[in-house]
């Protein structure tokens, strides 16, 4: 047995002693962990069932979960590597998204896909050789003496098994609480897996949230000429990228409280106890081959949709949300312009105001009473 296999093994084992921490800034509503089964689309486990990882919150009281949930019901979907508990349900008080619109009435989940999180991981994932050759270079020689051959050299994951999972979770929430549509809400390349998901079945859909979505107007239709897409299968971010990420897009004072940071930080690692045992911890997240969402799928969706652009934001440029908008075929939109927010805006000092649009946004169907239009928030006077 090579010294790479036995590190392999002893960081599947580890799975096994995962053990969620309870987190004080949720403590007024109850968690509730869902397993939703789907066979799963994923080139790297086509086939295979998938468990589909689902976290909810509502408010800890029985009499009001027995009642008509009609327009209440809310799932939250995730980016290119947060997973969606971690992203939409930080452990530092006042930063959980989900909490504030449970605290409001409303039943919050969040799903993570194929390979995120606590869902099913394809089991390409568990191998530092099927990063890219220059993300393996950051476990040399702590655990690899060189970089390696892949075993799996595809991307793990694609936007249609994304889709995929993403239906089986709303069917079951639709049946769950006795609804015919769910509120979607979204983050980064969540855009093109919630708005995509929408444009394929808008009748499942009451109304969409998007932060920062990654949306291209040059994107393809078409799916790539060879699926799966050739290619590192997966990829990992350490502290130090997050950090240095999140700092190059911090434009305002207090902007980022380092203790949110480092909350964060530590729930991501609880998310993926493989990754942990990496180097110094990394968290994982599968390679997505993304089509088929671009100018003429947005324009042909009519379900109400609020887009939110931070303005620091470095991942996703304003222009790309203001593209969109101007794109976006539904009579009821509206562009949040936050100022002083970077791609992470739900962690930072403007979160408040973010999570008060979009629950002005599911409720009433406007933010601050303007129904279609751009709102600008957020900004120092």
């Amino acid at each position: 047995m090579t010294t790479r296999t036995v590190r392999l093994l002893i960081a599947v084992a580890v799975t096994s002693l995962f053990v969620p921490r309870a987190l004080q800034a949720q403590d007024r509503t109850l968690q509730i962990d869902h397993y939703v089964p789907v066979v799963s689309t994923a080139p790297s486990m086509k086939g295979e069932t998938a468990q589909i990882y689902v976290r909810e919150r509502t408010l800890a009281t029985t009499s009001r979960r027995g009642g008509n949930m009609a327009g209440r019901v809310v799932l939250f979907i995730h980016g290119a590597g947060t997973p969606a508990e971690v992203a939409f349900d930080a452990p530092a008080d006042g930063y959980s998204w989900m909490a504030h619109h449970a605290e409001a009435g409303f039943d919050t989940f969040s799903m993570d896909t194929t390979g995120y999180g606590r869902s099913t991981r394809p089991h390409a994932m568990n191998d530092i050789c099927n990063l890219s050759v220059e993300q393996q270079q950051a476990f040399v020689p702590a655990l690899l003496d060189a970089p390696c051959e892949p075993s799996y050299a595809f991307g793990a994951t694609t936007i249609e098994s994304d889709w995929h999972d993403i239906d089986a979770v709303v069917d079951y929430l639709r049946v769950l609480r006795d609804v015919q549509q769910v509120h979607l809400v979204g983050w980064s390349l969540g855009g093109p897996r919630a708005a995509g998901y929408t444009a394929r079945h808008p009748e499942k859909v009451a109304s969409v949230v998007l932060l920062a979505p990654a949306y291209s107007r040059r994107r393809s239709v078409e799916p790539p000429a060879s699926i799966p897409v050739p290619g590192a299968a997966f990829t990992k971010q350490s502290h130090l990228d997050f950090t240095a990420n999140w700092a190059r897009q911090a434009g305002c004072a207090n902007q980022v409280d380092p203790a949110v940071s480092d909350a964060v930080w530590e729930a991501m690692l609880e998310s993926d106890p493989v990754g942990a045992t990496w180097g110094t911890g990394v968290r994982r997240a599968p390679r997505t081959a993304i089509w088929g969402w671009g100018k003429d799928a947005v324009a042909g969706t009519k379900n109400p949709m609020l887009l939110v652009a931070g303005i620091l934001d470095g991942q996703v440029p304003v222009t790309r949300v203001t593209e969109m908008y101007e794109d976006l075929g539904a009579q009821q939109k509206v562009l949040l312009d936050l100022g002083c927010a970077s791609h992470n805006a739900m962690w930072e000092m403007n979160a408040p105001i973010l999570f008060d649009a979009s629950l002005q946004w599911l409720r009433d169907g406007t933010v601050d009473g303007t129904e279609s239009g751009v709102v600008k928030k957020g900004y120092y006077e």
